[in-house]
């Protein structure tokens, strides 16, 4: 089965905040929108919310055996891992195992992300 398709829909539009999902752990400070997924190999385009003040310390760094790219849409995001602020059109393709995080956020960030969890390396 291929990836799910949907007409042209703004996912950022106010009428759409009801879709949003918070992540498990991170409620009240992570929220996701998965924008398409193919259900057979596990790939699937999203986008992650960090709502302003969001702090994922308490998790740690994380990596994960596949690749996935994202791309900074608004707002702003700091990677420890990195020592980088992340703001709107920063992209990234990240090979797997790369460490990534713990993320913090001041005013919020969306992200965009495309991840292929079938591609294990």
């Amino acid at each position: 089965m291929p990836k799910s398709t949907v007409t042209y829909w703004n996912p950022l539009a106010p009428e759409h905040q009801k879709d949003w999902i918070p992540i498990p752990g991170l409620e009240g400070f992570v929220e996701e929108l998965t924008l398409s997924i193919d259900l057979k190999t596990g790939e699937y385009s999203r986008l992650t919310r960090f709502l302003p003040g969001a702090d994922t310390a308490m998790f740690g760094g994380k990596s994960h055996l596949y690749p996935e790219e994202v791309l900074i849409i608004s707002g702003r995001l700091y990677d420890q891992a990195f020592e980088l602020w992340l703001e709107a059109g920063h992209y990234a393709s990240r090979p797997p195992g790369e460490l990534h995080g713990p993320f913090r956020t001041d005013v919020g960030c969306v992200v965009f992300e495309v991840s292929f969890p079938n591609r294990v390396s």
